[in-house]
């Protein structure tokens, strides 16, 4: 999914109402929902409130690599209707969530790096950003999938955006409790826990990460959206977008 078209035919083609802008730098797509349970929860962890933001400074030749994990369980949903909560019967439902990221790369070109339609990028050549398999299923122990750029190419990275994507099952993130971390050597790992109650937003902006000096300036941003293309206008990337499945 290369970046064959400038942020303005994305913004131009956009039909959500505009009222609500992002605010994230000149993008003009409308802002995501921000889950109140996630504004209100307390401070203690490293950025885990939407918004909170912070400059590393990355001792150099000490940057091997920085990765993005994600891990998540299979759900269990109550079955539907009074008598199936009276006698307590559940149905295991099935989650296939996906990591992926919007890129910008310091010569200007963007695109996107995700399980789904097989564009897993590369650790050695453009766009320096790895995505190491598909997990369909959550099951395994330990990382479901991450994303990894080597230290030695992150001068060739301007940004990115961290998203996570229920592509099959129940969107419920409160129930589904997927965990994101970013991890960066030397520091304390950022943690992003998606946990919004609504059923229609299956697709979570996690973080931006971007290389400043060729240091690495996290944001928290646990936003929701409705698709790729409205989380797309939001942050001013303008990918052009097309459907399809998984084989």
């Amino acid at each position: 999914m290369s970046r064959e078209r400038s942020s303005f035919d994305s913004i131009r083609e956009a039909t959500d109402d505009k009222s609500a802008y992002s605010g994230h730098g000149k993008a003009a797509g409308q802002a995501g929902y921000r889950d109140p349970g996630n504004l209100l929860r307390p401070a203690g962890d490293f950025l885990n409130e939407s918004g909170a933001s912070r400059a590393l400074s990355v001792p150099e030749g000490q940057f091997q690599s920085l990765r993005v994990t994600l891990s998540w369980n299979n759900i269990v949903v109550e079955s539907q209707g009074f008598l199936g909560r009276l006698l307590g019967k559940v149905t295991k439902a099935g989650v296939d969530l996906d990591l992926g990221c919007l890129y910008e790369l310091k010569d200007g070109r963007r695109g996107s790096v995700q399980a789904f339609g097989g564009m897993y990028g590369s650790r050695d050549q453009s766009p320096y950003i790895h995505h190491t398999g598909d997990e369909r299923t959550g099951d395994k122990p330990g990382e479901d999938e991450a994303i990894e750029i080597l230290g030695a190419n992150w001068e060739n990275v301007k940004r990115f955006l961290v998203y996570a994507y229920v592509y099959h099952g129940p969107t419920s993130w409160d129930q589904i409790k997927p965990e994101m971390r970013i991890v960066v050597p030397g520091e304390t790992p950022m943690i992003v826990t998606p946990s919004a109650t609504r059923s229609d937003l299956p697709i979570c902006a996690l973080a931006t990460v971007k290389n400043l000096e060729n240091g690495v300036h996290l944001t928290n941003h646990s936003e929701y959206y409705s698709s790729h293309p409205a989380m797309d206008r939001a942050f001013g990337y303008g990918i052009q977008w097309e459907d399809g499945a998984k084989e």
